[in-house]
């Protein structure tokens, strides 16, 4: 992937890509990531639809904004930036934080959204504990901050999974440490503090899915299916851990490119 552009927003220059024609799909990586987390996923999507990778504040080459990056203020990030595109209708893809980003913005921007998908995510805020660990994390980020990326980017994947894709994880954690301490500080800042939105899963009209990994050490399986029940939220589920786009891509790039004809 290439041709980055840029835009500046509030005196923060904010990267993103445009790719391909159709209906317009955003991709919204998660925290430690950057746009480059779809790079095998944007030729294939960009054959029939318009495909806007966007790096949210503080990751890959959009600056930091402050010492708190709040889900709504990258959520105004990325409607700056269809705005510059003359976008008036997407459907948003986001992995992990960029699921909550997606949320954020589906609240604040409503007539936007024609689809939605959450993977390796949740629309719930976060409880009393892992809002312990996100403080823990960003004590243990500020006193080590390489020991810190390289632990956090291994316990993402499966532990099936952490020997078969060592390359991969490796590389991931070479991406992960492009990202600033002030970024790093400022994201679980801002997700320490994001809003349960559970309730736009149960009723907002255009279609959605989940998707998650079984062995999730990040995100618990079983609590998050509760907040899909009684909802017309699609499920899938993958045999393995939080990084599906790494762990289960060639399913997931079917299973993305079937959701988005559909719409």
């Amino acid at each position: 992937m290439h041709a980055l552009k840029q835009l500046f927003y509030k005196n923060t220059s904010i990267a993103f890509s445009d790719f391909g024609k159709g209906t317009a799909v955003v991709l919204l990586h998660g925290f430690l990531g950057s746009q480059q987390m779809w790079q095998y996923f944007v030729p294939e999507l960009s054959k029939r639809n318009r495909v806007i990778t966007i790096d949210l504040l503080g990751h890959g080459a959009t600056e930091s904004r402050g010492y708190v990056h709040a889900m709504e203020d990258n959520a105004d990030v990325v409607h700056e930036v269809l705005t510059a595109l003359k976008i008036r209708k997407a459907i948003f893809i986001g992995h992990s934080m960029g699921g909550y980003v997606a949320l954020a913005f589906a609240e604040l921007y409503p007539d936007y959204v024609k689809g939605l998908v959450l993977l390796n995510s949740t629309s719930r805020a976060d409880s009393d504990e892992k809002k312990k660990n996100r403080e823990r994390a960003i004590q243990a980020v500020k006193q080590n901050y390489v020991s810190f990326v390289r632990l956090s980017i291994a316990n993402l994947f499966s532990e099936d999974n952490r020997e078969r894709l060592v390359s991969e994880i490796e590389n991931t954690k070479i991406a992960a440490l492009k990202t600033p301490l002030q970024g790093i500080v400022a994201s679980l800042e801002g997700m320490k503090i994001r809003k349960d939105r559970e309730v736009l899963l149960h009723f907002s009209n255009y279609p959605k899915m989940l998707i998650l990994g079984k062995k999730d050490p990040v995100l618990n399986y079983n609590d998050n299916l509760e907040q899909i029940e009684n909802t017309t939220v699609e499920l899938l589920s993958f045999p393995d851990g939080h990084m599906s786009h790494i762990e289960n891509k060639e399913k997931l790039l079917k299973v993305l490119v079937d959701f988005i004809k559909k719409i």
